[in-house]
């Protein structure tokens, strides 16, 4: 089985914020925005909802109201992939070839890369095992997990403390996706206040 990794540009206290605001415009803006994605995902998880699961926009409306969230875990994925949806409607999606698909061990790989060159304020499973902001309910997968600006920056000035030395010693592959990483991060420290918001799927 393979998964992928969807990291997004935003300001965490922006999309965290939408969480529970009772924003009725923001919601029907997503909607709007996003209409044949939720067609086609209500058509994805047609099964699911057939058994109870709430449909994307049911779950958003959710996501946004605060509750009332569905009582079985089961279904409470809707509720991260609504999430999903807020920090994309807010955010950019950044480029992560090196992370879609993956398998096995890979997180746990690019992991141990970024802590040989002594980059210990991220690290990538934070995005596959971490759960999404209260009250949304916690599920497996969609797993999530975020940059912090000051993480970004941390991050950022230990890469720039690394030697060319260590930084030949990683496996070409390892390497490439610690420079994605990189990258993201670069990106959050050109935009005041803005992190990394991922998901793990």
């Amino acid at each position: 089985m393979s998964y992928s990794l969807s990291p997004y540009l935003v300001d965490l206290a922006v999309v965290r914020g939408a969480v529970a605001s009772g924003d009725v415009k923001l919601r029907r803006m997503i909607g709007g925005r996003f209409k044949q994605r939720l067609a086609q995902d209500d058509d994805y998880f047609a099964d699911q909802i057939e058994r109870g699961a709430p449909t994307r926009y049911d779950a958003l409306r959710a996501v946004i109201d605060g509750g009332p969230f569905d009582a079985a875990p089961e279904f409470a994925f809707q509720y991260g992939y609504a999430y999903r949806m807020i920090c994309e409607f807010h955010g950019r999606f950044l480029f992560n070839n090196h992370f879609s698909p993956f398998r096995g061990s890979w997180l746990e790989d690019v992991d141990a890369g970024l802590s040989a060159l002594g980059i210990t304020a991220v690290a990538v499973t934070d995005f596959m095992y971490g759960s999404g902001p209260d009250p949304l309910p916690y599920r497996e997968l969609p797993g999530y997990g975020e940059w912090s600006a000051e993480q970004c920056a941390q991050g950022l000035a230990q890469w720039e403390a690394s030697t060319p030395e260590q930084r030949q010693a990683l496996d070409p592959e390892v390497l490439e996706a610690v420079e994605s990483c990189v990258d993201w991060m670069r990106q959050a420290r050109a935009k005041e206040g803005y992190g990394i918001a991922g998901f793990g799927f």
